[in-house]
């Protein structure tokens, strides 16, 4: 698969990238022009400073860094963030911090990270029954905490 990318306002930072020949997220970078602080409890709107161009069967996922969530509190809203095919503007980040002191997000920290996705498009077909399952209706903790 081919992503295209690009720039916006992000020509000073690196592109997202895979940190471990592992790692299943590229990082994304924060491109904000000044320092952004984010007190406790409080929510802000991080640019990314790209684009993308995602080929049509895929999305792409933006999820919190977990170093950032287990040191400062810092995560993601709507997380998994979908950022669907068709969508050509910046990748915001909306983060959140559930920490106990202020956070300062710096241009060129890294801040979220993207994962690619294929996605399936079912055919929904209206049904008088569905067919029995051992768990049924049960839900919302229904098997214990």
């Amino acid at each position: 698969m081919e992503v295209l990318i690009k720039r916006l306002h992000s020509h000073d930072l690196p592109l997202p990238e895979y940190m471990t020949s592992g790692s299943s997220g590229l990082d994304l970078y924060a491109a904000n022009p000044e320092p952004i602080s984010i007190a406790p409890g409080k929510i802000k709107l991080i640019p990314t400073g790209i684009a993308m161009a995602i080929p049509e069967g895929y999305e792409a996922q933006v999820r919190p860094r977990s170093g950032l969530a287990l040191k400062h509190g810092l995560t993601l809203l709507n997380t998994p963030g979908t950022i669907d095919a068709d969508y050509r503007g910046e990748i915001m980040l909306i983060v959140i911090n559930l920490g106990d002191k202020e956070y300062i997000v710096k241009r060129g920290e890294r801040i979220a990270q993207l994962v690619f996705a294929r996605v399936e498009r079912p055919r929904l077909v209206i049904a008088d029954s569905l067919d029995h399952t051992e768990r049924g209706t049960g839900g919302f903790g229904h098997t214990g905490l």
